[in-house]
């Protein structure tokens, strides 16, 4: 046991969800990134898909919280518990392995959130921590060969953050990261039932709404769901029928901003590399790209083919994981840069 191999773990630490990727294992732990803990002793009472089903429902003694907000810790003290219970779930005997992790992070976060996430996975038992750019570690996790001479570009949609990168010889050429995501899509549901019919809704039917019948662009027909939720004047629980139509307005501010934010890549990005991301498309990842319709609208709005990877939720946490294996290709690229630069 003690001569064993180190374990590579990836993690993508999402706002909403957190998936653990190991060695020769594949993705091991996918559940949402929520801790529910006794108030006062912060003893942990449930995580993951458990302490979910608590939020917003639990006693005066039990508080659900989320740790991770617009892709950075939140709760320091959570995201360690969070991380160390899941990584004790796969791998029951880390502590005499302990494995090192490869975790992806917004580009935008500061140096202080950055510090936070290292932290909280060396206190989780981690013997080595590495982190690297979401975009980049969606890019591996989607298989895109990044060590070419040509441009590729990646847009990770998750549920805090949104990244837009332009990738060639295993670097970041141009990069831009807005805090809005997944979180953004229910919220302007929220807001929009609220405003218009005077309901007040949970960020569970708002995103239940968001995957049943959100969309980004007009088809053909037009779908309903009935929900549930508070009459924000009389106070009584009251029902609603809300359709397709209703729900891809109330998200067009969002998408708005995340098409223009693709779009301010794009003009950053240097002829030579525009022209081959022309050719190739902008892959999409993240929960968010799974949006009806968003893929579609996208191209239009901006004349470039648009892919969906195979596995978009999958793709920080495969990338992540797989780093290592990578590795020797950055370090040749960095070689190259070194000499080149003198």
């Amino acid at each position: 046991m003690f001569g064993a191999k180190y374990s590579d773990i990836g993690i993508d630490l999402g706002t909403c969800n957190t998936l653990i990727y190991i060695r020769g294992k594949g993705i091991v732990i996918n559940e949402p990134s929520v801790v529910a803990v006794e108030r006062g002793t912060k003893k942990v009472m449930a995580v993951g898909a458990d302490a979910k089903r608590m939020l917003w429902k639990t006693p005066g003694n039990i508080i659900a919280i989320r740790p991770m907000r617009d892709g950075v810790i939140a709760d320091l003290e959570s995201t360690e518990k969070m991380i160390r219970y899941f990584i004790t779930k796969v791998l029951p005997r880390y502590r005499f392995i302990k494995p090192r992790m490869v975790i992806g992070i917004p580009s935008c976060i500061t140096e202080v959130e950055k510090r936070a996430v290292e932290e909280s996975a060396y206190k989780a038992g981690a013997r080595e921590v590495t982190v690297i750019e979401e975009s980049l570690a969606a890019a591996i996790g989607a298989e895109i060969p990044i060590f070419e001479p040509a441009g590729h570009m990646v847009c990770d949609i998750g549920g805090g953050t949104t990244e837009i990168s332009v990738i060639s010889l295993g670097g970041m050429v141009v990069t831009n990261a807005i805090r809005l995501g997944g979180d953004e899509f229910d919220a302007a549901i929220i807001k929009h039932v609220r405003s218009v019919h005077n309901l007040i809704i949970g960020e569970q039917t708002a995103e239940r709404l968001k995957i049943e019948i959100g969309n980004a662009s007009p088809e053909k027909t037009i779908e309903k769901v009935e929900i549930k939720g508070t009459d924000a004047i009389t106070g009584l629980p009251r029902r609603l029928e809300i359709d397709s139509v209703e729900v891809r307005e109330a998200l067009k501010d969002p998408i708005t901003q995340i098409i223009d934010e693709i779009k301010t890549t794009l003009g950053q990005t240097p002829p030579e590399l525009a022209a081959d991301i022309v050719e190739r498309g902008i892959v999409m990842t993240g929960g968010g790209s799974l949006l009806k319709g968003l893929p579609k609208l996208i191209s239009k709005e901006t004349g470039v083919p648009v892919i969906l990877a195979e596995h978009p939720l999958d793709c920080v946490a495969l990338g992540a994981g797989k780093y290592f294996e990578f590795a020797k290709g950055f370090d040749n690229t960095r070689s190259i840069y070194d000499s080149l630069n003198g």
